[in-house]
């Protein structure tokens, strides 16, 4: 009976053994078929190596070479970032995910959002970007739980708009659609018609007529942000991105005017001098302490951000400065 019960056991054995090795070979034969699905094609293109990584990096592009955002960033520090946007008291609660960043900077990635240069600069613009809509979306305050820069993404819309923002100047080009407003919203908030307008076409969506679409849909609001920043404001002047990743190279002119590569020179082509050109002022500080917040908890360091004349516009003549106040005025 007992030597049964051995035999019977040593059957057992066996059989477990050869299971756990079918199993193992199971789990390796299906590594490999996912390992050998295409997810990267290269290509040279006159004498360039180029890449296409799938979704994420979409269509041959040198930068599709380089690591994608997702490499770098992942979900948890997204919502190390903004901490504090679904809370209670935040006015756009369970509206900004990840999920909806990647989405829209997926599209960018083949033109150079996140995939220009090494790890160290890709990480650094991607700090940049949002270090602009989180100061532009935050409801923090000096002394709100977790500190004043956790709360960015606590918006996605303007609460109390101060005005119609429909300029009748435009009517030919951007007319005012009948019940539309054009308060600010998105991650970058939008403002004005002609805005609305000429985003619309840009991202093929019908803005003019329906500028609510930024405020219901979080990937529209990363898209249209992104599409911002990588896009000069006129002819002949840099997109926020190439002025930051170093694509741009400053003329005499610019030079004269203290403008140089870097994220100071991003809030020139963003706001102009409503923030720039004015000293250390606060709306200023506040753009640049998000930056440096977020370049520390994704672990580059405020350190990588540069010196004062980079890092800041404080002292920059401003791209398009703006027209006097006796000249608008009718």
């Amino acid at each position: 009976m007992g030597v049964y019960s051995d035999k019977r056991m040593d059957l057992k054995i066996a059989f477990i053994g050869c299971l756990m090795v079918v199993l193992a070979m199971a789990v390796i034969a299906s590594t490999e078929d996912i390992s050998s699905t295409p997810t990267l094609r290269v290509k040279k293109v006159k004498g360039k190596k180029m890449c296409d990584k799938g979704w994420e990096c979409k269509g041959l592009s040198i930068y599709c070479c380089n690591l994608t955002i997702t490499d770098y960033f992942q979900t948890y520090q997204f919502e190390n970032l903004f901490t504090k946007r679904n809370t209670p008291v935040a006015h756009a609660v369970g509206f900004w995910d990840y999920h909806s960043f990647i989405t829209a900077a997926a599209l960018y990635e083949p033109l150079g959002f996140g995939t220009t240069g090494g790890k160290l600069m890709q990480m650094k613009e991607v700090a940049a970007f949002l270090g602009h809509v989180g100061s532009k979306t935050t409801c923090g305050y000096g002394v709100a739980t977790g500190g004043p820069l956790a709360w960015g993404l606590c918006y996605n819309k303007e609460m109390s708009p101060s005005q119609s923002y429909c300029d009748d100047f435009f009517k030919y080009t951007y007319p005012c659609a009948p019940g539309a407003e054009y308060y600010g919203r998105g991650a970058l908030p939008i403002y004005w018609n002609y805005n609305y307008g000429s985003t619309g076409e840009a991202l093929k969506v019908d803005l003019l007529n329906h500028p609510e679409h930024i405020e219901q849909n979080a990937t529209l609001a990363f898209q249209a942000a992104i599409w911002r920043w990588m896009t000069p404001i006129k002819k002949g002047q840099p997109s926020s991105h190439d002025a930051f990743v170093g694509n741009w190279k400053p003329t005499k002119n610019d030079t004269l005017a203290k403008r140089f590569p870097g994220f100071g020179t991003t809030m020139n082509i963003l706001y102009g001098d409503s923030v720039c050109g004015q000293g250390d002022v606060d709306s200023m500080n506040n753009i640049v302490s998000h930056y440096q917040y977020y370049l520390d908890l994704m672990g580059v360091g405020r350190e990588e951000a540069g010196p004062h004349e980079v890092l800041t516009c404080a002292e920059q003549l401003p791209f398009n400065p703006s027209a006097p106040k006796s000249a608008s005025s009718s």
